[in-house]
């Protein structure tokens, strides 16, 4: 089962668009973790197996790893676990990948071989060459920047090009030239809801994944009613902290399950 296969499938079978972001930050963890040498993994684990109940994807972010001694490691375990214990649930290495084809050769092996992702997100600032080892693992997904949630996302991304912006091409040239097989996705901002609209409507069906909820003030009202595909499905709709930190007592786990489930409800009232 490819990537999108995979993700389209747990869209009907969850009936949710939440994508649980993984961005494990020990200075926030409960305090059952104070003197736990392997924090990362089992603060991570425990909440998603709370929360995979209402998944459509698990989004773990390398760096929140990687900054830490042994933390690669610890994501490798994580997401091992996430394909044993939850074999329905993809999971998106957030790594934000790019680089010329032969480093970006070594960083699909890394995403997909060593880590076991069933598809990670990428810069398309580099180009084809750039993406195509990753383009080429076709039973992986592909998720490229298109337009990000963050302040400084217009800095470049709204830059006219031949008479669009940056942000429109990109979405043009993947739709059109890079998603021959069918695994590519696009990085959206909730932040702008009428970006996303005008995305939705270049990309056909393509599944957008939607940072900013929450914390960055994204509205969840605004971007189903932009972003959703005719079936009501089509975006993976991310939350991180709200999910991650919903309490730092002995209840965690239960807090972060009922901060999905709220949000998947909350979300279901507006997808069709």
């Amino acid at each position: 089962m490819t990537f999108i296969e995979k993700l389209r499938a747990r869209w009907q079978q969850a009936d949710s668009l939440v994508c649980v972001g993984l961005d494990p930050d020990p200075a926030r963890f409960p305090d059952a973790f104070v003197d736990d040498e392997d924090a990362l993994f089992s603060f991570c684990r425990d909440i998603v197996d709370a929360t995979a109940a209402y998944a459509c994807a698990f989004k773990p972010q390398i760096a929140y790893f990687a900054a830490h001694n042994g933390g690669e490691a610890a994501l490798q375990r994580l997401i091992a676990h996430i394909n044993g214990a939850h074999p329905d649930v993809p999971v998106i290495l957030d790594a934000k990948r790019g680089d010329i084809g032969s480093t970006a050769e070594q960083y699909a092996v890394e995403a997909f071989d060593r880590f076991g992702a069933d598809a990670v997100t990428l810069n398309p600032y580099m180009g084809r060459d750039s993406a195509d080892p990753f383009l080429q693992r076709n039973e992986r997904g592909c998720v490229f920047l298109c337009h990000t949630s963050n302040p400084g996302a217009r800095d470049f991304q709204e830059l006219d090009v031949g008479g669009q912006p940056l942000y429109q091409r990109i979405a043009r040239t993947i739709a059109n030239e890079w998603n021959a097989d069918g695994n590519c996705a696009l990085v959206v901002g909730a932040t702008f809801p009428q970006e996303l609209k005008v995305i939705r409507g270049i990309v056909g069906d393509m599944p957008l994944l939607i940072p900013g909820i929450g914390a960055q003030g994204g509205d969840v009202e605004a971007v189903v009613r932009n972003g959703r595909t005719a079936d009501g499905s089509g975006l993976m709709i991310n939350s991180s902290r709200g999910i991650l930190y919903a309490s730092r007592g002995a209840g965690y786990a239960e807090a972060a399950a009922d901060a999905a489930r709220e949000l998947r409800d909350t979300i279901n009232r507006y997808r069709m």
